[in-house]
C-alpha cells in the first residue's frame, strides 16, 4: 500500500503546562485533531495533498483558538492583516498573499494565485482585489474580534511594543498554522497561515507567505510549514534549507530538521519549530521553544497531537 499521511502545526512558543488550563489545552488538542482527520480523510479518499493541506488549514483558519483566519491579532492600527502561502510539490508551483484584510480564509485566496494567476505573491489592496474578482468569501471587521486578542494587543498597544503572540509574560507565543501532507500518488504539498505579529506596523510581512521560507514543497525531499520569529527564518532561508540538505548533502528528514531548527536557527537567535513530511512519508516536528502545537496521522495507523515539549 502507498504510504500516505499529514502533519499540522499550530504554533510554537513558550507556552508551558503551568500557564495552560485543562480545559484550554483540551479545547485546542481537540481542533488539532479535528485538523488534521478532516486531512487524512481526504487523502484516504484519493484526494490529492494539496487538497489535503488546504482542508487542514481551513478548520484552523476558522478557529479563534489560532493566529490565523478568524483569530489574527490585531495590528498597531486595530486592522487584521493576514498572510498565507501554499506550494504543490509536483510541479513547484505554489501561490502566496500577503498584509490582505476581510478574507474569510487566506488559504484560498493563495490557491487562487497559484491556479488562477501568473504570479506567485501579491499583497494588500490589490490581493483583496484578486479575492473579489474570484469571489472568495468576505467578512465584517467584527468577524475577526475577539476578546481575548483584543485585551493582547491593547496591553501591547499600550507599552508600544511588539508581541509574536498570545501567551505567558513573554508574549512569545510564535502564531502560524500550517500543514504538509504527502498523497497516494506520491505528491508532497505544503501550506501556511498566520495573522503576524500582535501590534505589527508598516505592513511587517514574515516568513509565512515566502516561498523557501516559511513555506516549501518539493516532491525530490520533503514538504515543510515553519512557525516562529519569521525574520530569522527569513534571514536563515529555513524551508528551502531543509530540502537542500537532503538533496545535496544526502540528509535524512529528521537530521535536515534538527540541523536547520535545533542548530542553524539559534545561532542566529531564532525561535520556532517546523513540521515536515518527506517522500517516503516520514515526519519531522522539530522546535527550540518550550512547546509546539502539532499532530499527525499517516496510513500506518500513526497519530499524534501534542502541544508541550514531551506531550
Amino acid at each position: 500500500m502507498k504510504t500516505y499521511g499529514i502533519a499540522i502545526h499550530g504554533g510554537a512558543g513558550t507556552v508551558s503546562k503551568t500557564s495552560m488550563t485543562k480545559w484550554k489545552a483540551e479545547a485546542y488538542r481537540q481542533a488539532l485533531k479535528r485538523a488534521y482527520s478532516v486531512g487524512y480523510l481526504t487523502l484516504h479518499k484519493g484526494g490529492s495533498a494539496l487538497e489535503a493541506v488546504t482542508e487542514a488549514i481551513l478548520i484552523l483558519e476558522n478557529s479563534p483558538l489560532f493566529n490565523a483566519g478568524r483569530g489574527a491579532v490585531f495590528t498597531h492600527k486595530g486592522d487584521h492583516e493576514m498572510d498565507a502561502a501554499i506550494m504543490n510539490g509536483k510541479n513547484l508551483k505554489a501561490g502566496a498573499v500577503a498584509g490582505v484584510q476581510s478574507v474569510k480564509n487566506p488559504i484560498l485566496l493563495a490557491m487562487a494565485v497559484m491556479k488562477k494567476s501568473r504570479h506567485v505573491l501579491i499583497s494588500g489592496e490589490q490581493a483583496l482585489e484578486f479575492a473579489r474578482e474570484h469571489q472568495l468569501e468576505l467578512m465584517p471587521k467584527e468577524y475577526f474580534y475577539d476578546e481575548y486578542r483584543y485585551k493582547q494587543w491593547q496591553k501591547v498597544a499600550a507599552q508600544d511594543t511588539v508581541a509574536l503572540d498570545h501567551d505567558e509574560a513573554e508574549g512569545k507565543k510564535f502564531g502560524t498554522v500550517g500543514a504538509v501532507a504527502l498523497d497516494k500518488k506520491g505528491n508532497l504539498a505544503a501550506g501556511t497561515s498566520t495573522g503576524g505579529m500582535v501590534n505589527k506596523k508598516y505592513g511587517r510581512i514574515g516568513d509565512s507567505p515566502l516561498v523557501g521560507i516559511g513555506t516549501y514543497a518539493n516532491n525530490h525531499s520533503c514538504a515543510i510549514s515553519c512557525t516562529g520569529h519569521g525574520e530569522f527564518f527569513i534571514r536563515a532561508v529555513v524551508a528551502h534549507d531543509i530540502s537542500s540538505r537532503m538533496l545535496y548533502k544526502g540528509q535524512t528528514l529528521k537530521q535536515a530538521t534538527d540541523a536547520v531548527v535545533m542548530e542553524t536557527l539559534p545561532k542566529l537567535g531564532g525561535k520556532g519549530g517546523v513540521i515536515a513530511i518527506d517522500k517516503k512519508g516520514h515526519i519531522a516536528m522539530p522546535f527550540n521553544t518550550k512547546g509546539m502545537y502539532r499532530g499527525f496521522k499517516t496510513s500506518h495507523n500513526q497519530e499524534y497531537v501534542g502541544i508541550f515539549e514531551k506531550g
